[in-house]
């Protein structure tokens, strides 16, 4: 009787053991949701126009696209978002109706998001250049002004603090990622999602898949 007990405990134990270890395997291979904004970026006090003010000067970012007259289509259709370089809303989907433009999108706290941002601009000055937007999330505008002119970046950009961007083109959680748009208002995603290097990158992407 005795040995008898003592098996079933080393069995129980044995089971409690392999349990452990299956649950344990299980939270290990669990996929994660990534969190790209670190938390101080969620929890800064919104910024105001009065502070923004000095950043935008010395920032001095092109003015934000204005709706273009054709009719929009696609998901940014609808999708209207503050501009970063001055008071204002912009209707995406207008003002990049019928053209096609780069989109990048970017956050001030992403490091491969920095060292990209001056491929883009270069890029952007080039005369057969498509138009390019480029898209703070998960961000303090405040800190985003600072880095753009920091580095001499002056592309026309919004934010998109209800996340309606990030909805309308699903946007994955790694930074950054750059979309083009057709003129038929369709949107097709840059892959790989390898940061752009220089601005002859840039470009090869626009005309492969524009």
């Amino acid at each position: 009787m005795g040995s008898r007990t003592g098996a079933t405990r080393a069995e129980v134990l044995s089971t409690v053991v392999v349990v452990a270890l299956l649950v344990l395997g299980i939270v290990a291979l669990w996929p994660r949701t990534a969190d790209p904004a670190p938390t101080s970026a969620q929890t800064a006090p919104a910024a105001t126009d009065a502070d923004l003010a000095p950043l935008r000067t010395a920032a001095g970012l092109d003015a934000c696209p204005a709706a273009s007259g054709a009719p929009a289509a696609g998901p940014l259709a609808g999708v209207t978002v503050p501009c970063l370089g001055a008071p204002g809303a912009v209707d995406l989907g207008a003002a990049l109706a019928g053209r096609p433009a780069l989109l990048n999108v970017w956050a001030s706290w992403c490091a491969p998001c920095r060292a990209e941002l001056p491929a883009l601009s270069e890029y952007a000055r080039r005369p057969d250049a498509v138009p390019v937007v480029a898209i703070d999330v998960q961000d303090d505008p405040r800190s985003a002004l600072a880095l753009l002119g920091e580095l001499g970046v002056t592309l026309p950009s919004v934010t998109d603090p209800a996340d309606a961007l990030r909805s309308a083109l699903a946007l994955p959680p790694a930074l950054p990622v750059s979309y083009v748009v057709r003129t038929d208002g369709s949107v097709v995603r840059v892959d790989p999602p390898t940061p752009f290097a220089s601005a002859d990158d840039v470009a090869a992407a626009v005309e492969r898949l524009r």
